[in-house]
């Protein structure tokens, strides 16, 4: 792909915006920075054209804009990607975000949702019905881009990850073809997009089937950093045989003043256990009563309604991000011993996060999608959230090194919706090398440019006699 811009004029921007059901942004317009600002305030990329699109015909034709100007492509819906793939610097845009209606089928246990919808938009649709979809951990997360990266959740336990619910997607390819993709129509490219992320084309609308969730409730659990080794231990050997209802994570953390703790332990560093339950409150009481025993410095048991749940989690704007992850086939004390002391070298306080996430229940059951490894059975993920450029590098070393300490009880590949940009071969590793050749051969197909290569890039690659799988 040519990456050598033509700077579009303005009368080619004008001509665009003409063009557009939606409206065009550059950055002489007075709210340019806020319509450009993403989750990740350390990524300073600035488009020469943002396209802010109201219709799939507004994408094809930000689409064509950008062929004839030869501007890097960028897709953009909840702006949550953390190596900044929803900025192309002195390129365009696709702005997703005025696509954000929602449509539920109650009858049918479907939804709808346009290519800018957030989780905040699709569970605040599904709730009064009290139906839900795997989402992800927070509610500012662009359903699209969470659920074409595979789409890890508070639910999967139970219901699988968010592209296991995925039903059918309405996609722009680079050419500005309009496809429907299913499973009749398009199996290929169906497959694709269940963990293929962005690649393939621009996804204006997503079907996904819905599950009964009439109960929801959750547990927070805290205790000081001095007593994470003994309290992940725990919460490992009761989620062997745990339900699948039963979600949740060990997570370490800077306590906040809003937090169920002691006055004392604000501002310093804690391990919390957060236990998630898709079922009665009395089930979930009776499953922390060996956590509870453990004599935890703040708690907090309630029924919760999950999309409240969902905005209660969301993290702060503004802030530098930097994350990775790990996969883990086994969770042995020496993996849990080297995951807890690394802990210190978190900045305090910050809102940094490092996270210990139970996979296996549905998610060990689900289709061989795109993606990592369906027999591991947990992620560790460091999560930098954090203010001072000062704590760049010390976030870096934190996020590498955890990684490197839990590596040798490791699947070998990733979760890339975690990761920002680790190299190429990385992404070959998140997706497998089986998986990644077949994804190669259908990014030809439909992108045959590379057109969409800013998340997490699948090279395009024609087959060859000895490379069919």
């Amino acid at each position: 792909m040519s990456t050598t811009s033509r700077e579009p004029d303005d009368r080619a921007v004008r001509g665009l915006d003409t063009a557009l059901t939606g409206t065009v942004v550059t950055p002489g317009d007075p709210h340019y920075e806020d319509v450009r600002e993403v989750f990740n305030s350390m990524i300073t990329a600035r488009p020469a054209v943002i396209a802010r699109c109201a219709t799939p015909d507004d994408v094809a034709t930000a689409l064509a804009f950008a062929a004839d100007h030869r501007l890097e492509v960028a897709v953009r819906a909840g702006g949550h990607s953390v190596s900044g793939a929803s900025l192309a610097d002195g390129g365009l845009v696709i702005d997703l975000r005025p696509m954000n209606e929602v449509s539920v089928d109650v009858d049918r246990r479907t939804v709808t949702v346009g290519g800018g919808a957030t989780w905040a938009d699709l569970d605040a649709a599904t709730q009064p019905h009290h139906l839900a979809t795997t989402g992800g951990r927070v509610s500012t997360t662009g359903v699209a881009g969470l659920t074409l990266g595979g789409g890890s959740g508070w639910l999967e336990r139970r219901f699988g990850l968010a592209c296991d619910n995925l039903l059918a997607v309405d996609l722009v390819t680079a050419a500005g073809q309009r496809l429907h993709v299913d499973e009749e129509s398009t199996p290929d490219l169906f497959w694709a997009v269940h963990g293929g992320g962005g690649n393939f084309g621009v996804a204006t609308s997503l079907t996904f089937e819905l599950r009964p969730l009439p109960e929801f409730c959750i547990a927070l659990l805290v205790w000081p950093e001095s007593e994470g080794r003994d309290v992940a231990r725990l919460y490992r050997d009761l989620i062997d045989t745990a339900p699948e209802a039963v979600g949740g994570g060990v997570i370490y953390h800077t306590a906040a003043e809003d937090d169920p703790v002691p006055p004392e332990l604000v501002d310093t560093l804690c391990c919390a256990v957060l236990v998630t339950h898709t079922g009665p409150i009395g089930e979930l009481r009776e499953f922390v009563a060996p956590l509870r025993a453990a004599q935890p410095r703040g708690e907090f048991v309630a029924e919760v309604p999950y999309a409240e749940f969902q905005r209660m989690l969301d993290d702060p704007p503004g802030h530098r991000n930097y994350w990775s992850d790990e996969n883990l086939r086994e969770l042995p004390d020496a993996a849990i011993d080297r995951f807890c002391d690394r802990a210190q070298e978190m900045p305090v306080p910050s809102a940094s996060q490092q996270l210990l996430f139970p996979w296996g229940g549905a998610i060990s059951r689900g289709r061989e999608w795109p993606g990592f490894d369906r027999g591991a059975a947990w992620a560790v993920h460091p999560f930098g959230v954090y203010l001072d450029p000062a704590d760049d590098a010390r976030v870096r070393a934190w996020s590498r090194g955890l990684c490197a300490d839990v590596r040798p009880w490791g699947t070998g590949d990733a979760y890339l919706n975690f990761i920002g940009d680790e190299g190429h071969d990385r992404v070959v590793a998140g997706f497998g090398e089986r998986h990644y050749r077949r994804l190669a051969r259908i990014k030809a197909e439909y992108d045959p440019d590379d057109v969409f290569h800013r998340w997490h890039d699948i090279r395009p690659s024609r087959p060859t006699m000895a490379g069919a799988d």
